[in-house]
């Protein structure tokens, strides 16, 4: 069964994506960091172990859209939460094991998402931790039950997110694995290392 990595994408528009970093600096200079960190991070994300699949937002623009590359396949986000979002993606996705990312990690490589894929060998879920308690990465095994309430009553964007989405899991084998930083703030941005490059 072949793996699949899903990268949640927005229309890199001022206003429309990264409005909490946009607060920090500015919702142009937001919306061109997202543009180009996106094409970035799928150029670098490309590998024969798995596919790879844009998940779209908006639904209509974002598959018509000739931000990204063309060949990658694209997939509707859909209305809802994030939680909403993303459990409807699994159960899209369910013919092999599925790891659902953000764009907006400049530290992840493949390196990183082979030990995600990986971890779900001996595990039902994964996730990649984030240092601010949230997540960059959650991986489902293709055999593995996705819970009725999976994502529900998540605090999101908050240092309870990890834990809360565990929660949601119950009686699944979880492991976590590299922890690196998302870029959802100005000082997020000032934590990475610019110009770091991950293989």
């Amino acid at each position: 069964m072949k793996r699949t990595l899903i990268v949640m994408v927005k229309e890199p528009r001022p206003g429309r994506v990264k409005t909490r970093l946009g607060r920090g600096i500015g919702l142009v200079p937001a919306a061109w960091w997202f543009r180009h960190q996106s094409r970035r991070l799928l150029r670098r994300m490309r590998d024969p172990r798995w596919r790879v699949v844009l998940a779209v937002s908006p639904d209509v623009e974002g598959r018509m859209s000739r931000v990204w590359p063309a060949d990658l396949p694209r997939t509707p986000q859909g209305r809802g939460d994030l939680g909403d979002r993303m459990a409807r993606l699994f159960r899209r996705f369910r013919r092999g094991d599925t790891c659902i990312i953000g764009a907006d990690i400049p530290g992840i490589g493949r390196s990183q998402v082979a030990r995600a894929f990986a971890g779900l060998g001996a595990s039902d879920a994964v996730f990649g931790p984030a240092p601010d308690g949230g997540y960059w990465l959650i991986g489902v095994k293709a055999t593995a039950p996705i819970p009725p309430g999976l994502f529900n009553g998540v605090r999101w964007s908050s240092a309870h997110a990890l834990s809360d989405t565990i929660a949601t899991l119950p009686g699944l084998r979880v492991r976590l694995v590299d922890e690196l930083q998302d870029v959802d703030s100005a000082r997020d941005l000032r934590m990475t290392a610019p110009g770091a490059r991950a293989t």
